[in-house]
């Protein structure tokens, strides 16, 4: 079906939204939100005629291999249907390089004038809103019809993408993408897709399945040798199993082996999954590497010793053993949080309806997760966050005055009116939003509130 990409009043919201107006009302929020990512965050320029040349390749690990090869059948499959419809499948790594691409040859040679072809990169920050950049930013299929790409000279095309990801680490590995030019998608792509990610994500699930058994393996057979505290954690910083000790210090089951990656536990410790993630770059460049830091544990108001031994399944890293009380290896004068400083958002970004709301952090006074949404209750009302998760919104703000105090709440520090004890030592946190609010402080969470408040 033909249409006017570049016009009407999408293409109205674009222009005052380049000018530096915010409120665009009519647009996506998916839209909207990636939008102020390309102007406020990644500073690209929306007259930008062509894609940038990838820069470097990125190690990568075997799963990304089997995604890629998972991938390029898919789409190579569907190339005859594509010539039809004058359209182009493409294939990219997790940075948003085009690896591969099929379809209709009069498309591919019109795509090549923006550089849509092999080795030129389509992440976000590079050639702002588009089907394969934006796909790495949400979760789920993500389609971008004219005018809601972010540089002008793409307005012409319309793509639908969807990004594979590690089912560990929930980080991009690859996305799969359809572009047209000029005219709208068929309605059956969106189901392709989805179909397509679907039977790659079993292959992934099965692999993580089994370094799953494989990490519970290496647990066994370290506590064979010592008899210290000891807990296997994946390469997200999840635990796999852990002893009775370790169980305690972690705030997690013990003995209970979570082969499975959904069933795995997050840790109440911020600091110990930080260790982790610091770790991993390490012991992938070295696999002889050990480190050793402290950290503070749920039970203790001194810092405890922890050692990190990385685990190998032919030659990929699957996970770590996490010794408590020892120290070996070579000291962690940092974790990952200062290896890789973060940038702090000036403001958050939130939705009500189809509206984008620009908050600024003193207006918010908490996060609250609810199943897979997080709601921020602002002196503006109670409004849904941009952020897919709270884990994700906590690792945002957690150098700007805002504190992780239970699973589900994230606090702004200064916006604690009072702080109530129950008679068995419980805390709660009484806010100060439109209804003074009281948010419970976990067990696990509570030394890290006493420290931040200096009680």
């Amino acid at each position: 079906m033909p249409m006017n990409p570049g016009g009407g009043a999408v293409l109205a919201a674009w222009e005052r939204f380049v000018r530096g107006e915010d409120q665009v009302p009519g647009i996506r929020p998916l839209v909207a939100i990636s939008w102020h990512r390309c102007r406020e965050q990644y500073r690209v320029d929306p007259h930008l005629t062509e894609a940038p040349v990838a820069v470097a390749e990125p190690g990568h690990t075997p799963e990304h291999d089997v995604v890629f090869a998972e991938l390029g059948f898919r789409a190579a499959s569907v190339a005859q249907e594509m010539n039809t419809l004058g359209g182009v499948v493409t294939v990219t790594d997790a940075t948003g390089r085009i690896l591969a691409e099929w379809g209709d040859q009069a498309t591919l040679t019109r795509a090549t004038d923006s550089r849509l072809a092999p080795w030129f990169c389509w992440s976000e920050c590079a050639a702002g809103t588009n089907g394969m950049g934006t796909a790495l930013e949400a979760h789920g299929p993500v389609s971008i019809a004219g005018a809601e790409h972010w540089c002008q000279a793409f307005h012409n095309w319309v793509c639908a993408g969807v990004a594979v990801r590690d089912v560990v680490t929930k980080e991009p590995i690859a996305v799969l993408n359809i572009s047209r030019w000029r005219s709208q998608l068929p309605v059956t792509v969106g189901s392709w897709l989805a179909n397509a990610v679907a039977t790659t994500q079993c292959t992934l699930k099965r692999r993580a399945r089994d370094s799953g058994a494989e990490l519970i393996a290496a647990y066994t057979q370290a506590r064979g040798r010592s008899r210290v505290a000891l807990a296997a954690l994946d390469t997200a910083g999840k635990v796999v199993i852990a002893d009775d000790t370790a169980s305690v210090l972690m705030g997690v089951p013990a003995d209970t082996p979570a082969v499975d990656p959904t069933l795995r536990w997050t840790p109440g410790l911020p600091e110990l999954v930080g260790a982790v993630r610091y770790a991993l770059p390490r012991a992938a460049r070295n696999p002889g590497w050990v480190g050793s830091t402290q950290i503070f544990t749920r039970l203790a108001d001194e810092p405890t010793s922890i050692s990190i031994r990385p685990v190998f399944s032919s030659g990929r890293l699957i996970g770590n053993l996490v010794s408590f009380g020892t120290s070996e290896g070579a000291q962690m004068l940092q974790t990952e949080e200062t290896a890789h400083p973060r940038t702090q958002p000036r403001r958050l970004v939130a939705t009500r309806g189809n509206r984008m709301v620009l908050l600024r952090l003193p207006e918010v006074s908490f996060a609250e997760s609810e199943g897979n949404d997080v709601w921020l209750s602002t002196d503006r009302g109670r409004l849904r966050a941009a952020s897919p998760g709270l884990d994700k919104l906590d690792g945002e703000l957690a150098d700007a005055g805002f504190l992780r105090v239970h699973r589900r709440y994230v606090v702004n520090l200064g916006r604690i009116r009072e702080i109530e004890r129950s008679p068995k030592g419980e805390l709660s946190l009484v806010m100060d939003d439109r209804a003074n609010t009281m948010v419970p402080v976990s067990r696990r969470n509570a030394p890290a509130v006493r420290r931040a408040l200096d009680i």
